[in-house]
């Protein structure tokens, strides 16, 4: 099967196989999905695609949001733009690195070195992006602000000394905002280190106020969003507030089309009474996770298990289903 690679500015790449008509596309900002009846390509950078034949792709957020019940009852203003961003860049990485052996195996080594220097760019952006997310910008930037406390203490000595009483008094303040901010990181990393998830990887789950079936793909132990983000989705008015686990949900397409990927507290999210074994329509599923357990929950792919640190889940073991002729 031959397959044609196109390159775009900077860090932008697309992987398209022989199919001409797109199924779906799906993007947000620098990074677009599209999936073309069962092959699929990654794009990273503006979507603009031309092709011989009439071949048109469309990118952009399907996030309508729901008819006006107040924004207070609008599954939307969950929806997560750096969530889904978070998605795609975990794509495009895990299909870049897929393409360089690809390109190893055909003995292709100078497209093979240059997807690995485009890999390797990406890798430091998603680095970068999940020390940020996860706590370790904030450790560092908590020991940053301590030695700037310090520095700022002997100012405040030196100026007192002097009688210089109103430079004391700007520092004091300059002190007091440092060291709130200080603890704020401080816990924020402190929260990451020491997380304690009541939902897994795959695991399906229901949204105890909007009602939708969804999957948890992704979680931080504290809310990770955008000030505006977090005012739109009222989150300090939750019970447990901003400080308790987020999840980066897939939304079932058969209950709510528009809404895709959502950001959920812990608070708002259940597990079905019953066994869900039914079908789950999400057109970022097949990427994400393996299958279906005999539970019903998705099994996560290995490299997403190690981007939350997440051990693997292993289903009890039945010796009844053994019996019956069932996978145990």
């Amino acid at each position: 099967m031959s397959i044609n690679t196109l390159v775009t500015s900077r860090c932008s790449v697309a992987y398209f196989s022989q199919r001409r008509e797109p199924h779906i596309v799906l993007g947000a900002g620098r990074f677009s999905l599209c999936s073309f009846g069962g092959k699929n390509a990654s794009l990273a950078g503006p979507c603009e695609v031309s092709q011989p034949r009439s071949l048109r792709v469309r990118a952009g957020w399907l996030f309508k949001g729901s008819s006006g019940k107040g924004s207070e009852l609008d599954p939307s203003c969950e929806h997560s733009e750096s969530a889904n961003e978070d998605i795609l860049m975990f794509f495009f990485e895990l299909d870049l690195a897929t393409r360089v052996q690809y390109a190893l195996n055909l003995e292709q080594y100078e497209i093979a070195q240059q997807l690995r220097n485009k890999l390797t760019e990406v890798e430091s952006e998603v680095i970068k992006l999940r020390e940020s997310r996860r706590g370790s910008g904030s450790k560092s930037e908590a020991q940053d602000m301590a030695i700037s406390i310090l520095r700022l203490r002997a100012d405040l000595q030196n100026a007192i000394q002097s009688e210089n009483y109103s430079l004391a008094a700007e520092l004091r303040d300059k002190i007091s905002k440092l060291e709130a901010k200080s603890l704020s990181a401080s816990v924020k990393a402190q929260a990451y280190e020491n997380a304690q998830y009541a939902f897994r990887l795959g695991q399906k789950v229901k949204h105890k106020i909007f009602g939708y079936r969804a999957v948890i793909c992704g979680m931080d132990p504290v809310c990770c969003e955008s000030k505006s983000w977090i005012d739109g989705a009222n989150v300090e008015k939750l019970t447990r507030g901003p400080d308790q686990p987020f999840y980066q949900v897939l939304v079932d397409m058969q209950e709510d089309p528009n809404l895709l990927v959502a950001y959920v507290p812990e608070e708002n999210l259940v597990v079905p009474d019953r066994q869900d074994t039914g079908r789950f329509d999400h057109p970022y599923a097949s990427f994400l996770f393996y299958g279906m357990d005999a539970a019903g929950d998705f099994i996560p792919i290995k490299q997403l298990r190690e981007k939350y640190n997440q051990p693997r889940h292993e289903l009890p073991y039945d010796p009844s289903d053994e019996q019956d002729g069932k996978d145990a």
